[in-house]
């Protein structure tokens, strides 16, 4: 970094060496020595550094039990994760400029890999901003706050995000269930702009709209995109494509265009009209079926009717290690039902984005599906999240997206 950079962090505030400590236990360093952004909070040594002083989002100086510094960061004294580490050069406290700094190399690495603005612009930790999603949609910012140090920085994050991206738009959509375990309401409003009902997406050639306030997450799942452009040229010749959780047909128009009779499946009507909306937009015309993806697999599976492709990119399964047992039967379960929907040789693209699956658990319910069937599954291609979601080596949880491509043959 050169001087000019350096310039970049000095902010008008306290000197950073006068911030208040939060001081670990002895041996508690290690993980956040090697590069992990959380310390929780029975981590903490209490007695020299009481927790209950502090107010949400306080910034703090983290150190070691021998007083070696760790990292600057916020703090949530109501929350397991406690602190969340945002820089570790002892010189420079975070503020507006980092955030600003941030955002600069976020933006350069999107700008590496697609040619049109439309990606995930912050992706939490792996952009050194935890707590703080960004997902773009052309001259419009969706923001996704989950902690209560982010919710403090707010209008630090406008400030910076109209600095360096200059938006027309910028949406604070704050309702997802995250920001229950750091006590923070919920809304949807704009910070900058109106707050519009649809953003655009444009992928692969296509345009897409989706539902803003009464769509899921952002509006869009940016991770999936790469996958999309792995997958899909693969499945290219497929005359039947079956889409299940489709929502707003990311996977189905594109089938479409390539030539598919495309059908898309999910329990939400907003989504499938969307979808419908979307392939008419793009000159696709889809059928759509509402209902639980399960039952519906199984009606057309009593109804004989076969896919050359089945596509099943299905919500979160397991959310919580508690979840692991049943989310594990609903992966194989639907890994088995979509085969069934298959000729004697199709395609079935199955996807996972629960962290607390692990991409071989996935695989293995794929094989033990296909073996149920009396079928032999062959993995053609793996994949995961898009660059735009970016993976913190020494963060696990940031790696939680994986898909194959498997053909399905008889023995």
């Amino acid at each position: 970094m050169n001087d000019t950079d350096d310039q970049v962090f000095v902010e008008d505030q306290s000197p950073a060496t006068e911030l208040p400590v939060i001081r670990l236990k002895k041996h508690e360093d290690r993980r956040v020595s090697a590069g992990h952004l959380w310390v929780f909070s029975n981590e903490i040594d209490t007695g020299a550094s009481p927790i209950t002083a502090f107010e949400r989002g306080d910034l703090v100086q983290v150190r070691s039990d021998r007083d070696r510094f760790l990292g600057y960061g916020y703090i949530n004294p109501n929350s397991l994760i406690c602190v969340r580490i945002l820089g570790r050069d002892r010189k420079f406290a975070p503020g507006p400029s980092l955030i600003v700094h941030r955002l600069r190399i976020a933006l350069a690495l999107r700008e590496r890999f697609f040619e049109g603005p439309y990606y995930r612009l912050v992706h939490g930790e792996s952009d050194g901003l935890p707590g703080l999603i960004v997902d773009r949609f052309g001259d419009v910012l969706v923001v996704q706050i989950g902690t209560a140090g982010m919710e403090v920085m707010k209008g630090a994050i406008v400030d910076a995000l109209v600095k360096v991206i200059k938006p027309g738009v910028v949406v604070f959509k704050n309702n997802s269930g995250a920001r229950d375990l750091e006590q923070l309401e919920k809304y949807v409003e704009a910070a900058v702009g109106e707050l519009p009902s649809h953003v655009q997406v444009i992928e692969r050639g296509a345009v897409f709209t989706a539902p803003l306030e009464e769509g899921q997450k952002t509006g869009w799942f940016y991770d999936q995109s790469g996958n999309r452009r792995q997958f899909l040229p693969l499945i290219k010749g497929s005359k039947r494509v079956l889409d299940v959780f489709s929502y707003v047909g990311a996977w189905a128009v594109p089938a479409g265009l390539d030539g598919a009779e495309v059908t898309c499946v999910d329990s939400s009507q907003s989504a499938l009209e969307a979808a419908s909306a979307n392939g008419v937009a793009n000159g696709v015309p889809l059928t759509v079926l509402r209902g639980d993806a399960f039952e519906v697999m199984e009606s057309l599976v009593a109804a004989g009717e076969k896919y050359d492709c089945v596509i099943v990119d299905p919500p979160a399964f397991i959310k919580r290690r508690k979840d692991v047992p049943r989310g594990e039967a609903a992966y194989k379960r639907v890994n088995q039902l979509a085969m069934q929907l298959l000729p004697r040789d199709g395609l079935l693209v199955s996807c996972s984005c629960s962290y607390h699956l692990p991409p071989e658990t996935l695989q293995d319910a794929i094989q033990r599906s296909a073996r149920h069937l009396g079928r032999f599954a062959q993995i053609l291609s793996t994949g995961g999240q898009s660059p735009d979601h970016p993976i913190h080596p020494a963060i696990p949880e940031t790696r939680y997206l994986k898909a194959f491509l498997s053909r399905v043959t008889y023995d």
